[in-house]
């Protein structure tokens, strides 16, 4: 859409003159998906995540957590603020309702996609769960909680190996987070005794 965009838009400025140019930008800023998340801003704050002392790591979390919360778009975000009302109150089928209608309308929102993982794999949706998460690592490779949550889901079915890769991989990201750190131990100290 960007592209075609683009195209009738200088298609236009060729036709009707200069003016054209302030609908180009308009075209281009309608057809650039709103739920972006700031990507300088997360750069920021991924590298102060990395260098976070014990006593600051989980204020940078929840600024993580606000940006890949944002879609930009007033509509997407209640509906994600609805889905995650719904799965506090344990109703999972509104939950995966309102994050359904999230993704339909807002396919490249990440957090859209790992939320409705959650609501998938508290209404025991393993399968729906795991295509969630995939699809989330696809538009934020550093999304730590979809790897947490991946690692849960291989544990949980008996994949530790794999378990211990998620987890790695999320730990990796989040140096700090302390269930990360347990589960990593939990697996090594696992595996290292089935190996023996």
């Amino acid at each position: 859409m960007h592209n075609r965009a683009m195209v009738m838009a200088r298609r236009g400025e060729a036709r009707y003159g200069g003016g054209m140019r302030y609908i180009l930008a308009f075209l281009v800023c309608l057809a650039s998906p709103l739920w972006a998340a700031d990507e300088a801003r997360l750069d920021e704050l991924f590298s102060s995540l990395a260098e976070a002392d014990e006593t600051s790591w989980e204020q940078i979390e929840a600024k993580i957590w606000r940006e890949w919360s944002d879609s930009g778009s007033p509509a997407m975000d209640l509906l994600l603020e609805r889905g995650r009302e719904a799965m506090t109150e344990e109703d999972n089928r509104e939950a995966i309702e309102h994050l359904t209608a999230l993704v339909e309308n807002a396919p490249e929102f990440a957090e859209g996609w790992n939320a409705r993982a959650t609501a998938y794999y508290s209404a025991g949706l393993v399968g729906p769960a795991m295509a969630d998460i995939a699809r989330t690592l696809e538009l934020e490779p550093r999304h730590f909680g979809a790897l947490s949550g991946l690692g849960l889901i291989l544990e949980e079915t008996g994949h530790d190996a794999r378990a211990l890769e998620a987890y790695r991989a999320a730990l990796a990201i989040h140096p700090h987070k302390p269930n990360l750190k347990r589960a990593v131990e939990r697996l090594e100290f696992a595996l290292e005794g089935k190996a023996i």
